[in-house]
């Protein structure tokens, strides 16, 4: 099984991603962790991400398609794609080589949350520097401030978690992912779950699709 999370910065992709990937095994594929790591290695691809990354700009498709190539080209497992892919140049490029290669997209699951709760939810939003756990600090603070309690790391703010950089990001997401909701309900594996919730409730609407039952 192959699966797509769409859905806009801020809708819980990668969260709902990690916990689906533990009831299924399906391999787990983010590109903003690609590209996070990239950034802090200060490698080529991570500085030129990081141009437009930080301005709230989406990376290039061609960039971005071909780096997923690479790291997938010898995977063998079942795919969980988050936040990948964010354009229909990039879903037409996956679809070519899913061909190439005998694969198949067997569900895209769309998150579907308010864009202020999700304004609300990445201002807030704290991420830890060693073991890059999540916070919130309104709904889900750390017992000490600025400190992760799993390991003690630092607790840093994004630097496009930022509202204006937010607001923006959304524009793009809208303006060049928007579109794939379309694409992908013509091929008629489209699924939308109300992505507001708690993440229980998010996973236990997404694990009920028809679509993950089957890589369960």
């Amino acid at each position: 099984m192959n699966v797509i999370l769409l859905g806009a910065p801020g809708s819980g992709k990668g969260t709902e991603a990690k916990r689906l990937s533990a009831l299924t095994g399906m391999k787990h594929i983010s590109t903003g962790d690609i590209f996070r790591a990239e950034i802090a290695a200060k490698t080529p691809l991570g500085l030129e991400a990081e141009s437009y990354i930080s301005k709230g700009n989406l990376v290039p498709d061609s960039v971005t398609l071909n780096m997923v190539k690479t790291r997938l080209a010898s995977e063998k497992s079942g795919l969980l794609f988050d936040g990948f892919p964010r354009s229909l140049a990039q879903a037409e490029g996956l679809d070519a080589w899913f061909r190439e290669t005998g694969r198949k997209v067997d569900a895209v699951v769309f998150l579907d949350v308010p864009d202020e709760k999700i304004i609300d939810r990445l201002v807030y939003r704290r991420t830890c520097a060693s073991c890059g756990k999540i916070y919130n600090l309104k709904t889900l603070p750390p017992r000490k401030e600025g400190v992760c309690d799993s390991c003690g790391g630092e607790l840093r703010q994004r630097a496009d978690d930022r509202e204006d950089v937010i607001r923006q990001r959304l524009e793009a997401y809208r303006r060049l992912t928007q579109p794939l909701v379309e694409y992908y309900r013509k091929a008629g594996v489209f699924y939308s779950v109300d992505g507001s919730g708690t993440p229980e409730q998010v996973e236990a609407a997404v694990a009920a699709l028809p679509g993950i039952e089957k890589a369960r």
